[in-house]
Parts: C-alpha cells; sequence; structure tokens
C-alpha cells in the first residue's frame, strides 16, 4: 500500500504533471463528443481546469527541486498545444466558436513551435515572453466559460467565455509577431 509521502512525490513529479495534460486533452475530446448537457460541460471545463493547473505546477516543482529534464523540456510544450487545441477544435466543431479563430491560434502555436527549433539549433534561448504567458492565460480564461457553455445561476458562461477569446485572439497575434521579431536576427530575413 503506498504511503501519502509517494503519493505526494508522484503527484508532485514534474513529468506525470505533464503526462496528466497530455492525457487530459483526448479526455476533453470524448467527452465533448457525447451529446451536450450541463453535466458533460462542467465536466470537460473541471477536467481541462484540473489540468490547466499543472501547467504552472510542472515547472514550479522542476525548477524548485532541481528536476528540469530534456523530456520535460520537449514534453511540457507538446502538452501546452493539446492541452489548449483539443478543446478548441472541438468548441468550433460543436458551433459554438468560430473556427476562424481556432485556425488562427493553432497557426500560431505550430508556427511558433517551428521558430522554437531554428532557434534551438542555434543555440539560442527558446523561453517563452510575458506576452506569451498573457496568450496562454487568456486561452485558459476563455476555454473554460466556453466549456461551461450553458447559463448557471443566470450567468451567460458562453459571452464571458466569447469576450476572453477576442483577448486571446489578440494576445495570440500579438506574441507571435513579438516572437519572429525578437528572434529575425536567427532566420536571416
Amino acid at each position: 500500500m503506498p504511503t501519502w509521502k509517494k503519493i505526494k512525490d508522484i503527484i508532485s513529479n514534474p513529468n506525470v504533471l505533464t503526462l496528466f495534460r497530455i492525457l487530459a486533452a483526448p479526455l476533453i475530446v470524448i467527452v465533448m463528443v457525447f451529446p451536450p448537457d450541463r453535466f458533460y460541460m462542467l465536466f470537460a471545463a473541471l477536467l481541462f481546469s484540473a489540468a490547466a493547473i499543472t501547467d504552472y505546477l510542472d515547472g514550479y516543482f522542476a525548477r524548485q527541486r532541481g528536476m528540469v529534464s530534456n523530456l520535460g523540456k520537449m514534453m511540457d510544450p507538446l502538452a501546452d498545444k493539446l492541452l489548449i487545441s483539443c478543446p478548441l477544435i472541438m468548441l468550433a466543431w460543436r458551433g459554438w466558436i468560430p473556427g476562424w479563430i481556432v485556425c488562427v491560434i493553432i497557426a500560431r502555436e505550430i508556427a511558433v513551435t517551428g521558430l522554437r527549433n531554428v532557434i534551438v539549433d542555434g543555440q539560442g534561448d527558446v523561453s517563452a515572453s510575458n506576452l506569451g504567458k498573457y496568450k496562454t492565460g487568456f486561452q485558459i480564461a476563455a476555454i473554460i466559460p466556453l466549456l461551461i457553455h450553458f447559463p448557471i445561476f443566470g450567468i451567460n458562461f458562453h459571452s464571458i467565455g466569447m469576450v476572453f477569446l477576442a483577448g486571446a485572439l489578440v494576445m495570440t497575434v500579438w506574441s507571435g509577431a513579438d516572437y519572429f521579431i525578437r528572434f529575425k536576427k536567427l532566420l536571416d530575413i
């Protein structure tokens, strides 16, 4: 029988938290395939919220415990992209958000990932800027109420999510442009 300390060590392992984010993405998709009702959408929002929290925690634990690894450096951005992209695609599939916004967000993520690979090959620093962190915050703040979707206690969660999605779109384009401008010299353009 595992002790509480062993369970705590497993839960606070940065790579386990990253793996949870990777596994949460398809689970959210599966939940969203069911006919939409308040229960399923609230469950999807709670699952997404728990996974989004691990985005902060895995980096915190990795730095605090000196557990930064190459696997973690590679898997963390992948987990982030999956966690954001999967619910956005499903929200567009449901017709709850415009598909073109999802295309812009995912295209930016792919373009910046490609740029990061070029920067790494050139031995440059690929750490996220504050704009990138704000972008992620807006995306998370948009996805949670958009997943809830249905009004609860008279609160129109979909409208709240759309406001944050507009902010996420602006931050996505802005941070993507900033990333390319900052690293233009490495691209030899």
